[in-house]
């Protein structure tokens, strides 16, 4: 990418006064500086976005099919450059940095098979008697500004997620990446910019939290999709006020092990989902409640499973599964959660240790249900193990949360399996698999404190547009 990273700004590079540096959380040293946008950059940005919106909101469905193919093609060609910068500045490890980079060319691919979708209905509306002699349709519109506020810990296929639709269904966007991990989102914009993004259609401005707050309430701006924490996004809803707004929050994903699970298949599982990229998901798997017949059997297994498989270390190793948390703050704020829960009670497992600026994949049983370590989304390398004896308490210990994302469920029990997709009150059920999964076309989001709204390629698309009604009255 650029030596010296730009915003975009109504399709031109645009270099702020004032920069920010950003860290390498495996080292701690300073990688690059980038602009950090204010006041006047967010203008520029906002006014670009509501100046192109008639232009863009009338090309073509095929003319956006084709922009979105030659995204996903850019991202694949630039492959290594992604991988680098993710590596580089969320210090997640080689393979699932790949693994993201592979997902957001996807996200794109999947956006311009659906823009070439009309997404509408012919409205009987002589079903009523008032109605004959009318025809009715309805088809869906965009929406104008939109605002995208994206996380670190996905620093490209959560900004994929917003980008692609948007550009799908004919709305512009402006972008405020993760001032954590900003390099990757830039460099998303360069690829969006050569690959022909209409000027002023994407905008890209890194900028701090309170700035920030005018890409929210300005009245240009017609909806804002958050990704974050539960905290920042319920106050953006306030400030929202008649714009519509997306929230993606946190969780603590439950899994239930039921007595008749294929534990083999769920350890590994379980351990890549609570551990991969030290535990920085919202779908991080990190509560696991175990039929007692099982327990003991499930524990070994995963102790042993991390022993040999899980590894902590460089993030440019292979083999690594649990990199470098994104600070040594957020690292040692999740350490005093598991000294306050061993104090309370908790035993731990396994893990546990530092090595470097790295927390070790750890295991804790006898944790209470309200204990910080379990109640809270820990965002980090940390399992709690728990036993049940009815499959109903098992259902009411993944309920019992003010979380509600996504749960996983291991049985053979296609009974049991129906009735845990009824009852779990969270936004997505799996059921032999784990609640970190996804996939780029599902409809993806929570309830409780976990969020508002939808994501994924054409629910996305959905909520970044309007529903209108023709009628026609015959003659």
């Amino acid at each position: 990418m650029n030596a010296s990273p730009s915003l975009l700004i109504d399709g031109a590079w645009v270099a702020a006064v004032a920069t920010a540096p950003v860290f390498n959380p495996a080292t701690g040293e300073e990688i690059a500086r980038v602009p950090l946008g204010g006041a006047w950059e967010i203008e520029q940005a906002l006014a670009a976005a509501h100046a192109a919106f008639p232009k863009v909101r009338a090309t073509a469905a095929h003319e956006r099919a084709a922009l979105l193919l030659r995204i996903a093609a850019a991202i694949e060609d630039r492959q290594a450059d992604f991988v680098a910068a993710i590596v580089s500045e969320a210090g997640k490890p080689v393979v699932f940095a790949e693994a993201e980079v592979t997902r957001a060319a996807m996200t794109f691919t999947a956006a311009a098979e659906e823009a070439r979708r009309a997404h509408g209905e012919l409205l009987p509306v002589d079903a009523f008697p008032s109605g004959h002699g009318h025809l009715g349709l309805v088809r869906r519109f965009p929406l104008g500004v939109i605002t995208a506020i994206t996380p670190f810990n996905f620093p490209l296929n959560l900004v994929a997620h917003k980008v692609a639709p948007a550009l799908a269904t004919g709305n512009t966007m402006v972008v405020k990446p993760a001032m954590k991990t900003p390099l990757t989102a830039l460099l998303l914009a360069e690829v969006l910019h050569a690959a022909g993004v209409p000027a002023g259609q994407m905008n890209f401005v890194t900028c701090g939290n309170e700035d920030a707050a005018r890409l929210v309430t300005d009245a240009r701006v017609k909806k804002v999709t958050f990704t974050g924490s539960p905290a920042v996004g319920w106050r953006l809803k306030e400030l929202c006020g008649k714009k519509r707004i997306t929230l993606e929050l946190g969780g603590n994903a439950g899994v239930i092990v039921h007595s008749d699970a294929d534990v083999a298949a769920a350890v590994p599982l379980i351990a890549t989902g609570a551990f991969g990229y030290a535990g920085q998901s919202c779908i991080s798997v990190q509560r696991v409640v175990v039929h007692e017949s099982r327990y003991e059997e499930v524990k070994a297994a995963l102790v042993a499973h991390i022993a040999a498989k899980v590894l902590t270390g460089d993030p440019w190793e292979r083999t690594t599964v649990v990199g470098p948390m994104i600070t040594e703050q957020a690292r040692d704020a999740v350490r005093e959660r598991i000294a306050t829960a061993l104090a309370g009670g908790a035993r731990l497992v396994c893990g546990g240790e530092v090595r470097g600026r790295c927390l070790e994949a750890t295991v804790l049983e006898n944790a209470g249900a309200t204990m910080a370590i379990c109640a809270e989304e820990a965002f980090a390398p940390v399992l709690t193990l728990h036993r049940y004896a009815e499959f109903a308490e098992a259902l009411a210990f993944v309920n019992a949360s003010d979380f509600g994302l996504q749960a996983g469920v291991f049985t053979r029990d296609l009974t049991l399996a129906l009735r845990a997709y009824e009852e779990l009150e969270v936004g997505g059920v799996l059921i032999n698999q784990v609640p970190t999964f996804r996939v780029e076309n599902m409809p993806y989001g929570g309830i409780k404190d976990s969020g508002f709204g939808r994501e994924g390629v054409r629910y996305t698309m959905e909520e970044m547009t309007e529903l209108k009604s023709l009628i026609i009255k015959g003659t």
